[in-house]
């Protein structure tokens, strides 16, 4: 046998050794996940952690995903979305509210006096989105989630319980529709994102904010104003929300991690996001409660001028919808559908 043979030979047989290994080690995948709420908040530690936390899991330790809470790999909360396309982040969780115009039949379910239940109306979202959406507004994502938070609530320095107390109140709304309501209603809306609350509170940039229970406690609310208007077993509106993919990051996955990304997603884990951000509404309630904070109920026959003062934003948006080419009307009864067979 020559010397060159044997050499070939000697690196066949290496390779030949190593090729196990190495197939294994080019399945090893890290993704990373980004999004603006502090590690501690409900959203990240209560639904995106356990999302993670299983995927890693059912791979085998063939995904690993690393979390990057309060926007840490750089941005504002509205560049999130562009972000994952970009490929900045492979896994992203914000507002499709925080990007008007990008997802406009996502609105549909932040109308006034829509949702029902945190759960029940998350199930809707994602049921509606796989007819209306994903080839759609969510054409260009992997979609893992959608869901929406429980009843949104007023928070404010002074007490707000008629539709005209709204009347000069500087208060932040979370996305075009609900600050379209607010300014009808006779508020002057500022639009920021969710984390500049709190410093916008303390410098009177703002005097109220309508936002969930769920987030006021790390936020730190019931601290910076002393009044909260709720509206019984009604929902004034809601915010939705998505938990997406960058597409070619999951169609690059082997199909048996594919299978565990999908097994994880879907219908079940939105309408588990949504209950999980509904039953933390509870302890930021109790908080207020407990700082001695007052907590405005709302009557039925209250709610029901609130409902009438809001009602001219339901013909806004389908005329917003209709002039985008888009059929308004037949969104919001598909949506209101939908959620009434979930909350039966």
């Amino acid at each position: 046998m020559s010397l060159t043979l044997s050499i070939l030979r000697g690196v066949a047989c290496v390779v030949a050794l190593a090729a196990p290994g190495a197939a294994a080690f080019a399945q090893d995948i890290t993704l990373r996940m980004h999004q603006f709420l502090p590690a501690q908040s409900v959203i990240p530690a209560q639904v995106l952690d356990v999302w993670a936390d299983k995927v890693e899991q059912d791979s085998g330790g063939r995904i690993e995903i690393e979390r990057y809470p309060s926007m840490q790999l750089g941005g504002r909360p509205p560049e999130l979305v562009d972000q994952v396309l970009d490929g900045v982040a492979d896994i992203i969780w914000t507002l499709p509210g925080y990007t008007p115009g990008r997802f406009p039949r996502s609105e549909a379910f932040e109308l006034p006096f829509t949702m029902t239940t945190g759960e029940a109306t998350s199930r809707a979202f994602w049921q509606y989105a796989e007819a209306e959406m994903m080839d759609k507004d969510f054409a260009d994502y992997k979609m893992l989630g959608l869901w929406v938070h429980g009843p949104g609530v007023i928070h404010s320095k002074s007490p707000i319980t008629e539709v005209g107390d709204l009347n000069g109140v500087k208060l932040r709304a979370p996305t075009r529709v609900t600050n379209k309501m607010f300014t009808t209603l006779g508020a002057t809306t500022i639009g920021m994102p969710v984390p500049a609350v709190p410093e916008a509170l303390s410098k009177g940039v703002i005097d109220a904010t309508a936002i969930p229970w769920e987030v006021t406690t790390v936020l730190k609310v019931p601290e910076l104003v002393t009044n909260h208007t709720t509206f019984g077993d009604s929902a004034l509106y809601t915010a939705t929300f998505m938990f997406a993919m960058n597409k070619d990051r999951y169609a690059a996955l082997p199909d048996d991690l594919k299978a565990v990304i999908n097994a994880n997603s879907g219908e079940e884990f939105s309408a588990f996001a949504g209950r999980v951000m509904q039953a933390a509404d509870a302890p930021g309630l109790a908080i207020a409660r407990d700082r001695g904070n007052t907590i405005i109920e709302l009557t039925e026959a209250q709610i029901e001028t609130w409902k009438t003062a809001a009602a001219p934003i339901e013909a806004w948006w389908v005329a917003e919808m209709e002039a985008g080419g888009i059929d308004g009307t037949a969104l919001l009864e598909k949506a209101r559908a939908l959620i009434a067979m979930q909350s039966d």
